[in-house]
């Protein structure tokens, strides 16, 4: 299938729970952090279903179940970020399918981008440690723009960037904020489904397309 054929030329990548599970990580920074400001730690699975709007409300989602005074949440901030850097590539890893679709991509000649509310100065060290930065034209952080998802800025960014236009673009997530910004940005939007979205089924956001594995993007990105 030519270029022209395709139905998309840019796709734009949520990365926790999309490309890579990095809530042990996370859940591990978040303990360090709880301890180091006097409370209990809490098991990794409640700590998934805080993921996914950015360091800020994951800071502030474990203070408020420690029962933690919002006075607290700049030292809280703090910590939780010297932890997260010191065990940021601990364990990391990507889920089934992620490395070698990214590849096939690539080769095809899709142009490929990374919009994560995760924060920039952690995006590049984790796509360059898993060996998938040089598939990648763009990556965006959370603190990259005003607005992270579920505003369509940082996808709107990207397309304007890329020079890629919104109705030939799709955006990949694995959460609510994925499908509202996609939506927002009057772009294509798949939800995979093993990801983080506070525990509610991504389907319920009603994206374009629901997949289980990363691998069901061979059936929307022919070669």
């Amino acid at each position: 299938m030519s270029a022209a054929e395709r139905p998309f030329d840019l796709v734009l990548f949520d990365l926790d729970g999309t490309l890579i599970d990095s809530a042990p990580q996370l859940a591990l920074a978040v303990n360090r952090m709880l301890v180091e400001c006097g409370f209990a730690e809490v098991p990794e699975g409640l700590v998934r279903t805080w993921v996914g709007n950015g360091a800020d409300k994951l800071v502030q989602r474990a203070l408020a179940n420690a029962g933690a005074t919002e006075e607290q949440f700049a030292t809280a901030r703090a910590a939780f970020g010297r932890h997260y850097q010191a065990c940021l590539l601990e364990g990391l890893g990507m889920y089934d399918g992620v490395a070698s679709t990214l590849a096939r991509l690539d080769a095809a000649g899709y142009r490929l981008a990374v919009v994560t509310n995760k924060p920039s100065a952690f995006v590049a060290p984790i796509l360059e440690a898993l060996g998938i930065a040089r598939h990648f034209s763009l990556w965006l952080g959370g603190n990259c723009l005003p607005e992270k998802k579920p505003h369509p800025a940082p996808l709107l960014h990207a397309c304007h960037e890329l020079q890629g236009a919104t109705e030939r673009t799709l955006m990949v997530g694995d959460s609510e904020n994925d499908v509202l910004a996609a939506k927002a940005a009057g772009m294509k939007v798949v939800g995979l489904t093993y990801g983080y979205n506070y525990g509610r089924p991504i389907a319920d956001s009603d994206p374009d397309w629901v997949f289980e594995h990363f691998a069901g993007l061979d059936t929307l990105l022919p070669g």
